[in-house]
């Protein structure tokens, strides 16, 4: 029996998928996720009109989004090691059709915040996806591939936003999630006909309890971070979030050592490798966010002020787009870099071309052309790096464990994100200067955010450096080896 008959009836297709088609659809998936996580930001300050709801409630679309994503990561990571990696992205897909038809129907508070909450539940399709290349690519095409992968959160990211306010400006707003549901619908047909079900599989019982303990963690802490600055950082809500996420994550933690098949292998994720590069995502994902909280804010803040540009969202969003494109073309780069002196140095390097982008910033400011600059250079830093993560990952865990490792790597880069936005916000609400009535923002206090954002690329290039040298390859066997032991089973 050839080699192509288990693939292809796994499949559901008459031919084995080709390598090409696998990556092009799968980075197409998480260009489609992540388009989602930009859509309302241009009509963020009108949510509160269009739902007829106040300001504060109206947040709860952006919010929900995030605890249901960092909730949906690792468990979704963890069953696609279980019962099938296609499966787990096929139903992620399907929230996120789901969620998108629910917010454009919606006209109310509630169901929006519904939607976007299943909309979130699709956060693991790029980990997934990471994990089904892993499986399915032979070697030589894992590091470009994996890096394509992984920088697509940032090249849908950048291309959404321009997009969602084009959108926005000239139809109405539950346009963006009708396009968006269109979207989810193709990226489901194209995984449906293209990718195979992955043959590595753990099996087993699946952690129920780990789940729902790291769930409330999670929620606990997201939610203190993202609300803290509107409740007041000593306020009791905040105060009692923060205490109940770290005596949960600890009773957790205790659980997990002890339980034999436990959500996330926590002796694993102690393996230097893995433990030092989910750290420095954390400390990636905090300096990523922190241009994009920026950058935005220069450019639409009053010319008056001295330092704003006094632009229009589209302009934002045209400003920001060339740094996904910047991200995309370095994956190749990364990947080549990874292969000859290995995905440690990949990371440190993109550690220093963001440190030297914030630094450039703070200097260079003033004109539009100044920030597509910086942007693209911090863009190309978060490429290096976003294209090396996966591979340090998949280095040091075995098959049966890449989705749930690769989820928590990218739970973690969220949980900087998140750390982001709140710090950002504290040192902006703090310095300001007065305008007419209203207090905004100064240009000393845009300085430091940058400043903080070169920090945490520098303390990102010290973690890496804490990482073993290592080849990209993935731990035990290459892809193509991993596979055989199942396919000798099919054939028999």
């Amino acid at each position: 029996m050839s080699d192509a008959l288990p693939r292809s009836a796994v499949a559901g297709g008459s031919a084995p998928p080709r390598p090409n088609a696998v990556v092009a659809v799968l980075a197409l998936a998480g260009i489609v996720v992540s388009l989602m996580q930009t859509l309302v930001i241009p009509i963020v300050p009108e949510l509160p009109k269009y739902l007829d709801a106040s300001a504060s409630n109206a947040a709860w679309a952006v919010t929900a989004t995030l605890l249901a994503a960092a909730v949906a990561t690792p468990v979704a990571g963890r069953l696609g090691d279980m019962f099938g990696k296609r499966r787990v992205l096929l139903i992620s897909l399907m929230l996120l059709v789901a969620g998108s038809l629910v917010c454009a129907l919606s006209e109310a508070l509630v169901p929006m915040i519904v939607g976007r909450a299943l909309q979130g539940l699709a956060a693991a399709v790029v980990p997934i996806g990471i994990s089904i290349m892993r499986d399915e690519l032979p070697p030589e095409r894992l590091a470009g591939s994996t890096a394509l992968m992984s920088a697509s959160l940032g090249v849908g990211g950048a291309l959404g936003l321009p997009s969602a306010a084009f959108i926005a400006d000239h139809f109405d707003w539950h346009v963006l999630f009708w396009t968006s549901a269109a979207l989810g619908v193709g990226a489901l047909a194209l995984v449906l006909t293209n990718v195979p079900e992955s043959k590595t599989r753990t099996g087993g019982r699946f952690d129920l309890l780990g789940s729902l303990g790291l769930s409330v963690a999670l929620v606990s802490l997201l939610l203190a971070i993202s609300k803290g600055a509107d409740w007041g950082w000593t306020s009791g809500p905040t105060l009692g979030l923060l205490a109940t996420a770290a005596l949960v994550l600890l009773v957790w933690g205790v659980y997990e050592l002890r339980t034999t098949q436990p959500l996330v292998d926590l002796r694993t994720t102690a393996r230097r490798q893995v433990l030092f590069t989910n750290l420095a995502s954390v400390a990636f994902g905090f300096s990523m966010f922190a241009m994009s909280l920026v950058l935005p804010q220069l450019l639409q803040l009053p010319e008056q002020t001295g330092y704003g540009l006094g632009r229009s969202m589209l302009t934002v969003g045209l400003v920001m787009a060339p740094q996904g494109l910047v991200m995309m073309a370095m994956a190749p780069l990364s990947a080549a870099i990874s292969k000859t002196r290995g995905p440690k140095i990949t990371l440190m390097l993109g550690a220093v071309i963001v440190a030297a982008g914030y630094a450039l910033n703070i200097v260079l400011m003033s004109e539009i052309w100044h920030l597509v600059l910086v942007s693209c250079v911090i863009g190309a830093g978060v490429g290096f790096a976003y294209g090396a993560m996966p591979a340090l990952i998949m280095g040091a865990v075995p098959p049966s464990e890449t989705a749930a490792a690769n989820s928590l790597n990218t739970l973690m880069r969220s949980i900087g994100t998140s750390i982001a936005s709140a710090v950002a916000g504290v040192v902006l609400a703090q310095m300001t200067t007065s305008f007419g009535s209203a207090a905004l923002p100064s240009e000393n206090g845009f300085k430091v955010v940058m400043a903080i954002g070169a920090g945490a690329a520098v303390l990102a290039f010290l973690l890496a450096a804490f990482l073993p040298g290592r080849r990209a390859t993935p731990a035990g066997h290459s892809p193509v080896e991993q596979a055989r032991p199942a396919e000798t089973a099919v054939k028999a």
